[in-house]
């Protein structure tokens, strides 16, 4: 079987790092860089840069 291009990766917020963390998936042949998305981080209650981590 070959192994899926699809892999699990976590998110951390960038202005206050621990806060929030959310787990999703991305391509590895796509996106060979790391993931940036813009989520929402409930203990500051407003929409934050979220990166990936290792």
């Amino acid at each position: 079987m070959a192994k899926g291009n699809r892999i699990q990766v976590i998110l951390e917020c960038t202005e206050k790092p621990g806060s929030s963390r959310y787990v999703t998936t991305k391509n590895r042949r796509n996106t060979t860089d790391r993931v940036e998305l813009k989520k929402y981080n409930p203990v500051l209650r407003k929409h934050t840069i979220h990166k990936e981590i290792k």
